[in-house]
């Protein structure tokens, strides 16, 4: 049997929004709505929050989650998570990243299939929008791909240039084979990644394929304060 495990990367210290994972969407915390999200998916065999901070490590245990705490000199969320993966009997991985609150378990089990069967090392989500206002957004992260579903490029310039109908917005949890994401991990920053500071653009300048899976919409991932005034809009319209 292949043995997936969901790591939910979570730190204190985030520059532009700092104690995220403590901040409280419609009174429950951000890193609750992420790790519930990822005990939905039908596919992970382990769910384990990993931080450098005590403070999350005990709101998180304090509501059943697993807790591994991990050094404070990682430079990523991805590195984060490879420690946890050196430690565990898995063969694949996913990244959950834990400034996705709207998550929802089918998706992360739409990354598997391509992992499980070989067909990939690497795969992740997109979206389309239709809204082409939105697509200087920096914080929007938009992907191209080929004919096969394949990444070609991440940016948070618009991507396509000129497009006049909708592009893609990459959704950023990821799903990897074991070994890739400790190689990936141990190999430099590459020149495009330090760029745009988009961190699968390591795994595009080094070689490797991601496989990306499309779903119907975007998520509202939480990067600011303001993020998290929309996801709490949209989940009370949601409720209406």
């Amino acid at each position: 049997m292949v043995k997936i495990i969901g790591v939910i990367p979570a730190r204190y210290g985030s520059t532009r929004f700092p104690g995220k994972p403590l901040a409280l969407l419609m009174g429950k915390p951000l890193i609750k709505w992420v790790y519930e999200a990822a005990l939905s998916a039908k596919n992970l065999h382990e769910v384990i929050i990993a931080t450098d901070d005590p403070r999350i490590a005990e709101l998180s245990r304090s509501f059943g989650a697993e807790v591994v705490l991990t050094s404070s000199n990682h430079p990523s969320g991805t590195d984060r998570v490879a420690e946890v993966a050196k430690t565990r009997e898995a063969s694949i991985v996913v990244n959950v990243q834990g400034d996705e609150p709207l998550l929802e378990g089918w998706m992360i089990d739409h990354l598997l299939p391509p992992l499980i069967s070989g067909e990939a090392e690497i795969s992740s989500l997109m979206a389309p929008v239709y809204d082409l206002s939105v697509i200087t957004d920096l914080n929007r992260v938009k992907v191209v791909v080929d004919k096969k579903g394949y990444a070609l490029y991440f940016s948070r310039s618009p991507l396509p240039y000129q497009a006049r109908d909708f592009f893609y917005q990459h959704i950023g949890i990821y799903g990897y084979r074991k070994d890739i994401l400790l190689t990936l991990c141990h190999l430099q920053p590459s020149r495009l990644e330090i760029s745009e500071r988009l961190e699968q653009l390591r795994a595009l300048e080094y070689g490797y394929r991601i496989k990306m899976i499309e779903i119907s919409s975007p998520t509202i991932s939480v990067d600011t304060p303001e993020d998290l005034v929309r996801a709490e809009n949209f989940l009370k319209e949601k409720k209406k």
